[in-house]
């Protein structure tokens, strides 16, 4: 996920996508997902029904980090009309993801299930989230390289910031989100 993060950042600075941007930046939430997971199931807080309820709420808080910066960007983007360049590392990383992250995901949904934890089961549904937005930025970069869809670029971003608010607040409920 580092690696994936950080080479969406370059590319998404480099096409000044903020659809790609968000996407990549949702990699971070999901590696700080897995320290709460981690940190949950150490020492004293294995057993513990109050940890399994604070990383469940640290996973929340960690969908709506990105949100703010990601909406208001993307607005920006469109009201100003800043036009995305094509980005093929966009494409190729978004492709990857799209293809690879269910796998990771379902893995750490059902790892949830029989450990009775939400956290952990959270994360995994981090992990479908980013392969539903892959697939969304992935189909704006494609319509922009391909028919000059620039406008899908922040749109997108927009929704990015939107799915992510929607799945914190469900994981703060203690809801199951993707």
């Amino acid at each position: 996920m580092t690696i994936e993060g950080a080479a969406g950042i370059a590319a998404g600075v480099a096409a000044a996508s903020i659809a790609l941007i968000g996407w990549a930046l949702s990699s971070a939430v999901e590696g700080l997902a897995s320290v709460i997971v981690i940190w949950r199931f150490t020492g004293s807080r294995t057993l513990s029904h109050t940890a399994e309820g604070r990383a469940q709420k640290a996973v929340a808080v960690s969908f709506w980090l990105l949100a703010p910066y990601v909406a208001i960007e993307a607005v920006h983007k469109l009201v100003t009309g800043q036009e995305a360049a094509s980005s093929v590392l966009g494409i190729v990383l978004t492709g990857l993801s799209l293809a690879l992250m269910p796998l990771l995901g379902v893995a750490k949904r059902r790892l949830g299930a029989r450990l009775g934890s939400g956290a952990t089961a959270g994360e995994g549904a981090q992990n479908l989230l980013c392969a539903y937005l892959a697939g969304a930025v992935l189909a704006g970069l494609a319509a922009n390289a391909a028919i000059g869809w620039w406008w899908l670029d922040p749109l997108i971003g927009m929704a990015v910031a939107a799915v992510a608010v929607k799945e914190g607040r469900q994981a703060w409920l203690g809801q199951e989100c993707c």
